[in-house]
């Protein structure tokens, strides 16, 4: 019994030094990151945030609360009647193919290799 645990145990010895995992390669893993942006102007981006009190990852943060459209509700509901034959066809069962079949057909233009 004792010898069959010894056994067992250097068996799993043996097992577990081949699964060891070497040390990352520095070249393959770290990729260098270059922001578009200087440390000044993050930081002036930081302070215009602090200066105003609008905390963008709060949870009651609102974006919309001092929007104002630029489009009145009459040019709005004027697009939608214009669009609403295009939209539901082409949201419809056959997602749109009747529709985009039907309408004008499109010139298709080839192109080989090395144009």
């Amino acid at each position: 019994m004792n010898a069959t645990k010894i056994l067992a145990i250097a068996a799993i010895a043996a097992a577990s030094f081949g699964a060891q995992a070497d040390e990352a390669d520095a070249s393959q893993y770290g990729v260098q990151f270059n922001g578009g942006k200087s440390r000044a102007e993050v930081q002036a981006e930081l302070a215009s945030y602090k200066k105003t009190g609008v905390n963008p990852w709060s949870i009651s943060y609102n974006p919309l609360a001092k929007f104002q459209s630029a489009t009145t509700r009459a040019q709005v509901t004027a697009a939608y009647i214009a669009d609403r034959d295009q939209v539901a066809a082409l949201t419809g069962e056959d997602s749109g193919s009747a529709f985009l079949t039907a309408s004008a057909p499109r010139r298709v233009r080839s192109a080989l290799a090395g144009e």
